[in-house]
């Protein structure tokens, strides 16, 4: 099928790459020149595992480019994957979205189905087919269904090939259809439901694990004070099928372009209709209380981090992506600096992004043996592979003083013991050698 993809994006990139994987001839859409001219090149704009081999694999069946005459007008099905990004207020801002809607409007020539993958506000799509039909210029069909993404950073190519469910909100029997027939070769079970369900399954799944995250890490914290093992506790929850066992680690909170965004956007359509979803807010409380909880610890050991060497490992906002929206760095590492600290940082992918916006406030390192080197304080910001795999002794032989703040849980208490630390993670007893 002939289809075009508007945004390049997590979402809209790694869409276009899979169904292109699937035999689609597929057109990628995006305003910015840069992108286009690296993704004509065979490079991914964005580091995300297995894109770039897809993208070079299926580069016949790809088309990039910035003319959106071009993307749209003879079009069998257009997605719509561009970025909603967090107003202040909390709420969605849809002005992409309906950008791209009054573009297709403007020149579609055939018959086609508009599909909104965007993660949107309930009643959105109603608003897009509207846009739609008011700017159409020519006398054909365009129908709009939603088909949210349920992709994870870091595991987005294998989500989308290998999804649990995929979500058809869909208004009549033609538009069913199309899509069906878009993902016959995936051979993955469909949900068919009005539009309006579908949007509210993409918030009401999201929200749904960022509670689950809230909820362990309150747990976590209670943990501490009673004296349990939040390891031990997540693991005879997770057992029961009733619960299972993801999204059972605790942490300092979640981050990533789709929790804190989705939550506060349901948040605020509840409060706009004069009700308050209680659970969704208290999770987005204690997620934002949550990303300071290192530096509350750290607080037992230094009055002042003035003058201090701290080591920072890992920046992004979990492993596997070097994206950094709202990243627990991004509010620890600020602190640190105002207070005087001096702050070196190792990612292995994420470091470039975080240069953008601290290009000199920070020492940038190569492996984390160089940021350890005559540190104060470690804090572990990121679950990084090569962070669990660290020889703990190293700690001890290179740091000035072997205070390590584990805010991803990536150590066993008995191997930081034998190293001789001191160690604190997260609702788990402290190390103190």
């Amino acid at each position: 099928m002939k289809i075009s993809v508007a945004g390049t994006g997590y979402v809209g990139l790694v869409t276009a790459v899979c169904l292109a994987e699937r035999g689609n001839n597929v057109t990628c859409l995006d305003i910015d020149e840069e992108k286009i001219s690296q993704m004509n090149k065979g490079i991914a704009p964005i580091f995300e595992p297995g894109l770039e081999e897809l993208m070079k694999k299926n580069k016949d069946n790809i088309t990039y480019t910035t003319d959106y005459t071009k993307a749209y007008s003879d079009a069998r099905i257009i997605i719509i994957g561009v970025g909603t990004p967090e107003k202040k207020d909390g709420s969605a801002n849809l002005n992409f979205v309906y950008e791209v809607a009054r573009q297709i409007a403007q020149t579609v020539e055939n018959d086609c189905v508009v599909i909104v993958k965007s993660t949107v506000p309930v009643g959105t799509n109603d608003k897009v087919e509207q846009i739609i039909n008011i700017n159409k210029k020519n006398n054909v069909l365009i129908e709009v269904v939603s088909n949210p993404e349920f992709l994870s950073q870091g595991t987005a190519v294998n989500d989308t090939l290998n999804a649990a469910r995929i979500v058809l909100g869909v208004e009549s029997e033609n538009a069913e259809n199309v899509l069906k027939k878009m993902y016959n070769d995936f051979n993955i079970p469909f949900v068919v439901t009005d539009r309006r369900s579908a949007e509210m399954i993409k918030y009401a799944a999201n929200d749904f694990l960022a509670l689950k995250i809230s909820y362990i890490n309150e747990m976590a914290n209670l943990c501490e004070i009673v004296g349990a093992n939040i390891d031990d506790v997540a693991t005879g929850m997770g057992m029961d099928p009733r619960i299972g066992n993801r999204f059972l680690n605790a942490g300092i909170g979640y981050g990533g372009s789709c929790f804190p965004k989705d939550t506060k956007a349901l948040h605020w359509l509840a409060s706009f209709n004069d009700y308050e979803l209680k659970t969704v807010k208290a999770a987005i409380e204690v997620n934002e209380n949550q990303k300071i909880k290192l530096i509350k610890k750290s607080r037992k050991y230094y009055d002042t981090f003035n003058g201090l060497n701290i080591a920072v490992l890992g920046l992004t906002f979990k492993p596997g992506t070097d994206d950094l929206r709202d990243a627990p760095s991004l509010v620890n590492i600020p602190l640190l600096i105002e207070d005087g600290a001096h702050v070196k940082a190792w990612d292995p992918v994420g470091a470039e992004n975080f240069k953008k916006l601290f290009p000199d406030e920070i020492y940038y390192c190569d492996s984390i043996q160089d940021t350890l080197i005559d540190a104060d304080i470690c804090f572990i910001f990121t679950e990084w592979a090569e962070i669990k795999n660290f020889p703990l002794y190293k700690y001890k032989e290179l740091m000035k003083n072997p205070l390590i703040l584990d805010g991803r849980n990536c150590y066993s208490l008995t191997e930081a013991e034998e190293a001789g630390l001191v160690y604190e993670s997260i609702g788990r007893r402290k190390v103190n050698s």
